[in-house]
């Protein structure tokens, strides 16, 4: 059977791997912590994966939930490195099983809905998707406050999620999804059609930058609580949110052009902004 060490560094190798930005923000947490990060990054991604990835999705997924709900019970459902290391942070931290679960239901979403109308839907996939994560932390990175933390965990997540939404809207049209608010396209006179052509003009602009302003009250809304959070998880926590923030004017500086390359933050931006994470 795999030692609980090494199940954790196979997590250490999926989160590295899937998220640098996530890897270098939580690396600095204490050892017990950081693995804890791990292993909640792998759960997300596997599932993650399922939905993208996965032969038979629908079938995969409600099998993995199954797994999920037998680990709740207190089994374990297979002796791989993923609910190996998940058993081990949930005997040293409190979890919460539900956000788990709600995790699960996100990456249902996208096996029977590709378009969002309205920012209320596209905000209830992100709490689904992203959101949830902030709350599988909480008892890792704050236990003493997760009740007072939960609502700017939620922002968080929601602020993340529609960052990512900003950044991929080319790799999720592959995909045939379209989470960007058809009636936000509408009102500044951007269809379907012309996302489909890849056009980038004024209309396609104005649109982004509207919902980016949604994502950017949502970053101040979660950023507003985070002197409450122990300092040893302040300043991941803040470095996340600050590293995905900036990802919103790196699309800006490829002049919006997100069909067709990818928007990141390098590494001498990250030391610049953990920098300023660390300042508090």
């Amino acid at each position: 059977m795999l030692s609980v060490n090494e199940a954790y560094k196979r997590c250490r190798t999926v989160i590295e791997h899937h998220s640098k930005t996530f890897a270098k923000a939580f690396g600095h947490l204490p050892q017990e912590k950081r693995q804890a990060v791990w292993a909640v990054y792998a759960f997300c991604r596997t599932a993650d994966d399922i939905v993208d990835e996965g032969e038979n999705p629908a079938s995969e997924i409600i099998r993995f939930k199954d797994q999920f709900h037998s680990f709740a019970a207190g089994h374990l459902p297979e002796e791989n490195y993923l609910w190996i290391a998940l058993r081990d942070t949930f005997s040293r931290f409190e979890m919460d099983f539900q956000p788990f679960y709600d995790m699960i239901e996100g990456q249902q979403m996208d096996l029977i809905k590709k378009r969002y109308e309205t920012l209320e839907e596209v905000k209830h996939y992100s709490y689904h998707v992203a959101s949830t994560v902030g709350l599988m932390l909480l008892p890792i990175l704050a236990p003493e406050k997760k009740d007072r933390l939960r609502e700017g965990a939620i922002s968080l997540g929601i602020a993340m999620q529609l960052t990512n939404i900003l950044r991929d809207i080319g790799e999720d049209l592959a995909r045939d999804r379209i989470y960007f608010p058809q009636d936000v396209m509408r009102k500044h006179g951007y269809s379907e059609d012309m996302l489909w052509r890849t056009e980038i003009n004024h209309a396609f602009s104005d649109a982004w930058e509207e919902l980016a302003e949604d994502a950017e009250q949502f970053y101040e809304a979660g950023l507003a609580t985070i002197g409450e959070y122990p300092v040893e998880s302040r300043i991941p926590v803040k470095a996340a949110a600050l590293f995905y923030r900036e990802i919103l004017h790196s699309v800006r500086r490829n002049s919006y052009e997100v069909f067709r390359k990818r928007a990141f933050v390098s590494k001498e931006e990250k030391t610049v902004l953990m920098k300023e994470a660390v300042k508090g």
